[in-house]
Parts: C-alpha cells; structure tokens; sequence
C-alpha cells in the first residue's frame, strides 16, 4: 500500500491571530526564527512580541541564497546556540526561506520540529504546503531535499499587503496552475483576472485544498503528485538559466508561466490537449505575465532539463494536459520535438 499524508497542520488565520498558542511554544526548549532581508523588515515584527526569547537568524533575500552554504551558516549558528533536538525553527517567509528552513531543519541533527509560516503568495498557495523541500546545488533548482511534514503551516493573508505587485503576480502563477491541473471551473475563475483583496483568502483556501487533495494520496511523489509540476520542466530551466546570466532575473512565477506556455504547446502535441485550450491558456498567461526577452538557446535548456528530478532512463518526463483540469504524468519528450518546440517560441 503506497503512504498517505495527513496535512491538516494548515491553518488559513483571520486577523490578529495568537502566535505564541498557534505554535505551542511552550513545548519547545529553544525557538528560531529564519528570516530574510525582506521578511525581517515586513514580516518579524508582528511575531517578536510573541517569541521575545526567540534567537533571530537572518540571510539575504533571493534564490542564490538557497544552497548549501547558507545551510552551513545556519547549522553552525544553531550549534551556537545550543539548539538540541526539542528546538523549533520558525521559517518566515517566502518559498526560499521554507523551502531551505525545511531542509535545514529536517537535517539537524537528524530532524528538528519546524513551522512554516508563508508570507507570499507563491509560498501560501504551494511551496509551504507538502512537505518538500529541498536546496539548489550549481544552480540546478531543488537537487538536493528530503521530504518531510512541518508541525504546522500558518497562513496570514495579511502578509500579501507587505508584497510588491511583481511578487504577488509571480504566485499567482501556482494559482492558475492548480485549475489547470485539477480544476477546470477554477482555472476559468482565477483565469478571468486577478481577485479583488478582499477574496485572497478564498482563493488561497482553494488553491491548498487541490493541493492537499493531490499530495494527500501521494507524498512522496511517486505517482499523481507529479501533476503539480506542469510549466515546472521546462520553468525551472528557464529560471535556472536566468539566475546564471540575467541582471534582473524571472521570478520563480514568472518563469513557470512561460513554462505552461510551453508545455500547453507539448500537451497539444503529444496528449490532446484542443487548440482552443490551447490558445486560452496562451492568452491568459500573456495576460497576467508579459513575455520577458529570454536570450536562452533551446539546446542550453534541454541541458537543463536532463537533470529535472521527473526524468529516468535518460528520458524527459513531463506532465501534460490532456484537457484543461486534468493532468497527465510521467509523458516522455524525445528531445528533437522538445528542441523544436522550444525553437518555436524564440529559443533557437
């Protein structure tokens, strides 16, 4: 029988929630805060008076930070500090920060309790939710993780009001996303344009309730949990390749919309998805995410590609549409149509 995972450790909070009662800190015999330049600013000072005996530890914003050696700093400032293994670390942040805090946590000394507390969109709506996580290694995304359950993860809409519009639009990639995946109606809602404020906390709590239903029969990823990576092969590739050589580089969002895009094109190609879908899914994505000028060449993001955790025997393996909201997996791309297609949309 294959494992299951409970994920009713989600909580969607309201306003002014109980910190301190949410993450039980009494149980533990030291409490860490992981944070980053953005989240320190915006987001710790509505925790600090909750955990005033929390040993605060702090890196720099962005996706280089996510590799082994901020993990390396992290662990010694533990040791530091004494951390043993009834220690809590608290991730405050965005998809780097749970996705690294996780890992750094699930690895010390063989495995600490953590929560994740998610404060963009992207992280409310996907990464903080799951149990994967996982670090960059030579800029290869997420190549070196483990999966493993956080105690809790506590989602505070508030957070979205500290976000830049760049930011909040790069989540809502996840969003769409999941309605392509799983949720046609969804995917016609969320597609229509972005929500008025006063709906985030609804769109959030759909977007984790298909995401649950998804990883709750299969954790590990064996299987149908494979579906959350559509736009995410060819995604990862093109955010890999803009970390290495761009000034500006895409978000996270930004790279895996052009990636749905692209794979929408493949889906069309190789498992019927329609030509209206097709389209509809082209023009949406267009709509929320401006095509940025993207200098990679096919062939450096098919080198890519080959490392994509999906892949065995040497094979690319996508997930692809077969209509909107439903999603197939564990489709093999032979690399002639895969360079053809990417040739097709400006990368030759």
């Amino acid at each position: 029988m294959s494992p299951t995972a409970d994920l009713s450790y989600v909580q969607l909070l309201s306003a002014s929630p109980d910190w301190q009662s949410l993450a039980q800190a009494d149980r533990y015999s030291s409490i860490f805060i992981l944070t980053d330049s953005n989240t320190q600013e915006h987001c710790l000072p509505l925790l600090q008076d909750a955990f005033p005996a929390a040993i605060h530890l702090h890196i720099p914003a962005g996706e280089k930070e996510k590799n082994i050696e901020t993990c390396s700093y992290l662990w010694q400032e533990m040791l530091m500090h004494n951390a043993d293994r009834q220690a809590l670390l608290i991730n405050l942040g965005g998809g780097v920060i749970g996705d690294m805090g996780g890992f750094v946590a699930g690895t010390y000394k063989r495995g600490i309790n953590f929560i994740q507390i998610p404060t963009t969109l992207l992280s409310m709506v996907d990464a903080s939710v799951g149990g994967k996580l996982g670090i960059d290694h030579h800029g290869l995304k997420n190549v070196v993780g483990l999966f493993r359950q956080p105690q809790a993860v506590l989602i505070y809409p508030e957070f979205l009001k500290t976000l830049p519009e760049r930011e909040l639009r790069s989540g809502y990639a996840e969003v769409l996303k999941h309605g392509l995946i799983a949720d046609a109606a969804y995917w016609n809602e969320t597609a229509a344009g972005l929500p008025d404020a006063d709906k985030w906390s609804d769109i959030i709590r759909r977007s984790v309730m298909i995401k649950q239903e998804v990883v709750e029969d299969d954790p590990l990823e064996n299987g149908r949990r494979k579906i959350l990576n559509f736009g995410h092969t060819v995604g990862h590739a093109l955010e890999t390749w803009s970390l290495l050589h761009d000034e500006d580089p895409l978000l996270h969002g930004e790279a895996i919309a052009r990636g749905m895009v692209i794979e929408a094109a493949l889906s069309r190609e190789l498992t019927g998805l329609s030509t209206e879908e097709e389209h509809h899914i082209t023009t949406a994505m267009m709509r929320f995410f401006p095509e940025k000028k993207s200098a990679a060449n096919a062939t450096e993001l098919l080198h890519l590609m080959m490392n994509d955790k999906k892949n065995t025997k040497g094979e690319i393996r996508f997930s692809l549409l077969g209509s909107i909201g439903h999603c197939r997996w564990d489709i093999p791309v032979p690399a002639d149509v895969l360079l053809s297609t990417l040739e097709r949309f400006g990368h030759a």
